[in-house]
């Protein structure tokens, strides 16, 4: 059985969409509940969709200022945004 491997910077969030905190996560090589923490302390600024608990985006604007304000390379991502 063969299995091609896809390298982490062929993994691309559709262009133009808010980024899911998965994505982000995999972006940063950090866990989900990293990304969740920096939306709840206010650092990363995000937006819910959809009723009840819903699912939480963050546009691009605001990751893009994110990693602008601490520093970090888009260089640097595991994922191609």
């Amino acid at each position: 059985m063969h299995a091609e491997l896809i390298t982490p910077a062929q993994t691309q969030a559709p262009a133009g969409e808010p980024l899911r905190v998965k994505t982000i996560a995999e972006a940063l090589r950090v866990t989900d509940a990293t990304v969740y923490a920096e939306i709840k302390s206010g650092r990363l600024p995000s937006y819910r969709i959809g009723q009840g608990r819903g699912t939480i985006r963050v546009s691009r604007a605001a990751f893009a200022q994110y990693l602008a304000e601490r520093g970090i390379p888009v260089t640097e991502l595991a994922v191609a945004l």
